[in-house]
């Protein structure tokens, strides 16, 4: 791959030469700003060799420079070696470091994007931020130097029954009309989980996210889906029509936009609408109204399950958990006796999930990592890194499904050998912090960021901490990922509601050692009410045995003992009528009680 970068990254520079720009900016989004782009947009992928989710490419006529944040700077180094692309270290808040690229171009020179992969909001800070530098929209330029570069992907789509989302497509349009746009404006939805959501649309057309690649255009009571219209079956498009629900090709979308009436308003999210769309708009001569609020009413909506849905969540998670205790059992039986690598571990673990219930894929790419190589949070196993699991160190392995009535997404650490001292004491650390989480009871109006000290207060005492955030909001049957709700370090004014589901992932990374992660997902709840108002706390909703081996018992208080205690009784008792006499062994001894 890396002999290849050069002459691609020749090619770029050819063509910025001819449309007569200095530099481009070259984002990991597509169109809808999705965490898993289709293969036909991983442009910055194709062009640099780096594959991890996150970071920023700038490519002037001599010089190029990849901005990562913490979780991919070890990833990226080795990925751009050989490439002539340098690593930057993005530490601070935006898409790169403006400085790098002004101080290789004069003041007159104009950097290139494509418009489509820039939010408004990002369009209007990047504008600013690289003044007096000129930017200039040059549209697709890969599609001239991009040889077989896949097409759009029309894989087969479906509605899922209420039943399983436990609210209609109906129900859900008339409560966003009411509350998003009362007023007849128009709205157009461009990301794909939302669209997914409120339509209760699935889909195979990205990695990962059941989502079909699309656009929405509400205009209560009709509204615009802009898709493959074969990808849906035809009694599914006669279920959406009987919902005012009216298909258009995808392709059709631009001039849709371009032909709305200029008397009419059309409200957007400033973050969630590209730049290309919204110039559309601006030539239309229509009005714009953007949403002000740090959330947009579909987002807010989705994040907050309700019964049905929290019901379907919990059902997933015995099925998980089921996969998950047998691929642990499995490889306490092999590590020490037989070669397992990364790769042939996270195959199997993706085995065991495939003969479950509702079963429709992974959620993420496997996180299998042993040793030094669980030091990078975000390593997937390669041909090139695929390394055998041992006994002398740490096995990290995080991973999730999608299943028909919920999304997972978990992490186990465990040692095969014997734990040093060092090791012990930064796995109770984190084990710790995951416990205290999931204890939290806390006030209305809480935020994400005001709970994140729960998890990270016993690594800070010892001067120790982890850069990701603690928690991300998790989708039901969608995007592992989700918000607005968020547990981390920085300012998120969304507050934690009953209904919203949660990780709770605290960590430490050694470098050139070890990673340590321990993952449930947690379920915020209306926990009292007192004089004081009401109060909510955390149901943990993932079911998998915690290594208790690492476990440095002084360290830990009778009440964390007592959590883990319990958690690993509520663990067996509801796992365990689904498995063998073998498999039930291996669990009873995995959550045996622990006592100092």
């Amino acid at each position: 791959m890396t002999n290849l970068i050069p002459n691609r990254l020749q090619s770029l520079r050819k063509e910025l030469q001819t449309m007569e720009v200095d530099a481009i900016i070259i984002p990991g989004n597509d169109p809808h700003f999705s965490e898993y782009p289709a293969k036909r947009w991983k442009y910055r992928k194709w062009i640099s060799g780096f594959g991890g989710s996150a970071g920023t490419l700038t490519v002037t006529l001599h010089d190029a420079a990849l901005w990562v944040d913490s979780r991919y700077f070890i990833q990226a180094q080795q990925q751009l070696e050989g490439t002539g692309i340098e690593m930057q270290k993005l530490v601070s808040k935006g898409l790169f470091d403006e400085s790098w690229l002004k101080s290789r171009l004069g003041n007159n020179a104009t950097a290139g994007i494509d418009a489509k992969l820039f939010s408004v909001g990002s369009f209007r800070r990047l504008t600013e931020s690289l003044a007096p530098l000129h930017l200039k929209d040059i549209g697709d330029v890969f599609d001239k130097i991009y040889i077989d570069r896949p097409p759009l992907p029309e894989s087969e789509a479906f509605l899922l029954p209420d039943e399983i989302t436990g609210k209609s497509r109906k129900d859900k349009l008339a409560e966003f009309a009411a509350k998003s746009t009362p007023l007849g404006e128009i709205y157009i939805v461009a990301a794909l989980d939302d669209i997914a959501w409120i339509l209760n649309l699935r889909g195979t057309d990205v990695a990962y996210n059941p989502v079909v690649i699309s656009y929405l255009i509400i205009d209560y009571p009709a509204v615009h889906l802009f898709t493959g219209v074969n990808q849906l079956s035809e009694p599914h498009r006669a279920q959406l029509a009987r919902d005012g629900v009216v298909m258009h090709p995808y392709g059709d979308f631009d001039t849709y936009v371009s032909r709305i009436p200029k008397h009419r308003k059309v409200k957007i999210n400033p973050d969630k609408i590209n730049y290309h769309t919204f110039k559309l708009l601006q030539d239309a001569g229509v009005t714009t109204v953007e949403e002000k609020q740090p959330y947009d009413v579909i987002s807010f909506a989705k994040s907050v399950k309700n019964a049905v849905e929290l019901s379907g969540f919990r059902r997933c998670m015995i099925t998980d958990g089921i996969a998950m205790v047998r691929f642990l059992k499995w490889l306490k039986e092999n590590i020490g006796k037989t070669v397992v690598t990364e790769t042939e571990a996270a195959q199997k673990l993706e085995q065991y999930r495939q003969t479950g219930n509702d079963y429709r894929g992974l959620s993420f790419s496997t996180i299998s990592a042993y040793g030094a190589n669980g030091a990078l949070p975000h390593y997937s196993p390669s041909p090139a890194t695929d390394t055998e699991i041992g006994q002398d160190s740490f096995y990290l392995v995080d991973s999730g499904a999608q299943y028909l009535t919920g999304t997972t997404d978990i992490t186990r650490t465990v040692h095969f050998g014997q734990p040093s001292d060092e090791e012990k004491e930064n796995y109770t650390l984190v084990l710790k912090g995951m416990i205290r989480l999931s204890m939290a009871v806390f006030p209305v109006g809480t935020r994400g960021t005001q709970l994140d000290i729960l998890a990270r207060q016993f690594l800070w005492a010892k001067g120790k901490t982890f850069l990701h955030g603690t928690g991300h909001g998790v989708g039901h049957y969608l995007n592992v990922h989700e918000g607005p709700q968020s547990i981390r370090c920085e300012e998120n004014p969304v507050g934690l509601l009953p209904g919203m589901v949660t990780s709770n992932e605290p960590a430490i990374y050694v470098e050139g050692k070890y990673g340590i992660r321990i993952e449930n997902l947690i379920a915020c709840r209306h926990d009292r009410t007192t004089e004081f108002g009401d109060f909510y706390s955390f149901e943990t909703l993932t079911l998998c045995p915690i290594e208790t081996k690492p476990v440095n018992l002084s360290m830990m208080t009778g009440e964390e003992l007592k959590w883990l205690n319990e958690y690993h009784q509520w663990t067996y008792k509801t796992l365990s009528p689904y498995l063998n006499p073998a498999e039930n062994e291996y669990l009873k001894a995995a959550t045996e009680e622990v006592r100092v």
